[in-house]
């Protein structure tokens, strides 16, 4: 039954500072032709939002739901059997950056519930990176919880939070409690805790699609970043491919190698899940070619053959997404 990659159907997001990067970098026909599309969710598995195999697949119209509740020994692997987890613990996605995102911080799991949240760890690889576009990430050295709170109450706070300027192909982790903003002119991919909470701290005085102010969450905020968190530094992939290991989840970048005679890579092995992301290239997996932008679930039934790839372009690239047998409940 569960013989082939697992497509879904990306549940598009509008924000007043999204844009039109799915379009013109990954070749996506959007909903509507003018829209502002910040947000291509690409796998979830939550009450609002579930993802959904398309029409056209022997498996159209199961949910990533259905897949987590009933079929998880086979999808998910016997690894994974016993995950606490009443959802997909993950939800991944793609960010179109046509403006500065909010200043925010998601709440660590030592806050969350005190502050009616869902911690959220997440990382992001960048995609595509226009010149000279930023991310504010983490607290320039020296900040404190009092100069921040005096910067917010003047309107200097984007001057307090480090900023990287960030090449395709970069990686950055963002813990729970870390302060941070995604820049104007960024294509993301995000791989995150299922959670939807985010605490906006500073919103550059701006309005939202419904023409007010979007809300703030000041005290929220206060109390759930990090003031310890100076200055991070992007990740750097380590000689198997490893760019994130946190309890949530395992990210390895991956490429097709040099050498031409090399057989192409297995992605994963027979009884383990994994998602796989193009970021650059084609990948052909038994009857599918897959292209940048596009997200792919391997069921733990398939064989190592089902797993390597056919064809692939000499510049295919991905990220295997892993979710550890033992991590915690988001």
């Amino acid at each position: 039954m569960f013989d082939q990659a697992l497509s879904f159907t990306p549940l598009y997001q509008e924000r007043v500072w999204g844009g039109r990067l799915l379009q013109t970098v990954l070749g996506r026909e959007l909903p509507h032709p003018e829209l502002p599309y910040g947000e291509s969710w690409e796998l979830v598995d939550r009450p609002e939002a579930i993802s959904i195999i398309p029409p056209g697949s022997p498996l159209a119209g199961l949910s990533l739901h259905d897949l987590w509740r009933h079929h998880r020994a086979e999808v998910f692997g016997p690894a994974l059997s016993q995950h606490p987890s009443p959802r997909f613990p993950l939800l991944m996605k793609i960010l179109d950056a046509r403006e500065d995102l909010s200043i925010q911080v998601h709440p660590p799991a030592s806050m969350a519930e005190q502050l009616n949240g869902e911690p959220k760890t997440e990382m992001w690889f960048i995609a595509h990176a226009e010149p000279d576009a930023k991310i504010y990430a983490g607290l320039k050295p020296g900040t404190s919880r009092d100069s921040f709170q005096q910067a917010l109450s003047n309107g200097s706070v984007a001057d307090q939070i480090h900023v990287i300027t960030p090449q395709t192909g970069d990686c950055l982790f963002i813990p729970s409690g870390r302060v941070h903003a995604i820049g104007a002119g960024l294509l993301i991919y995000e791989i995150q805790q299922n959670s939807d909470t985010t605490y906006r701290v500073f919103d550059w005085n701006r309005l939202g699609l419904d023409g007010q102010p979007r809300p703030l969450h000041v005290e929220e905020s206060l109390a759930s970043i990090d003031f310890d968190d100076f200055a991070p530094t992007l990740q750097t992939p380590v000689s198997n491919g490893l760019l994130v290991n946190c309890p949530y989840f395992t990210v390895h970048l991956r490429s097709i190698t040099a050498d031409a005679s090399a057989p192409l890579p297995t992605l994963g092995q027979p009884g383990e899940s994994l998602t796989f992301a193009v970021t650059r290239g084609l990948l052909t997996i038994g009857q599918t070619t897959f292209h940048a932008g596009d997200f792919a679930l391997l069921p733990a039934t398939l064989t190592s053959a089902q797993r390597q790839p056919i064809a692939a372009s000499p510049d295919a690239q991905w990220l295997e997404i892993h979710v550890p047998s033992d991590s915690v409940k988001p």
